[in-house]
């Protein structure tokens, strides 16, 4: 029996192999890339949303000297001149500044 030209035996294995058999094949990466893609158009929509959210807090905080003084007061603590500034901490301590 004579087999068919040898290179082309090879090249027909070689092809299956790494279509189907190998760590990296077509099929596993394929699937494994669609979920990487999924996460990370996920991933996108979270950070469009967040950049939208602090986009519209800027504007009111150019706009609003009341939401202006709200944010100087909660983020940075900071108070007026004849006010006291209490902090009350999660373990029930009180703090003043």
């Amino acid at each position: 029996m004579k087999l068919p030209n040898k290179y082309l035996l090879t090249a027909v294995g070689f092809t299956v192999w790494i279509l189907f058999f190998d760590t990296r094949d077509f099929i596993t990466s394929h699937f494994r890339e669609r979920g990487e893609l999924q996460k990370l158009e996920k991933s996108k929509r979270y950070y469009e949303q967040q950049i939208a959210a602090t986009k519209q807090e800027l504007d009111q905080l150019k706009t609003n000297p009341a939401v202006l003084e709200k944010y100087a007061r909660e983020k940075y603590l900071m108070k007026r001149d004849n006010e006291d500034l209490f902090i009350l901490r999660d373990d029930n301590t009180l703090v003043q500044h």
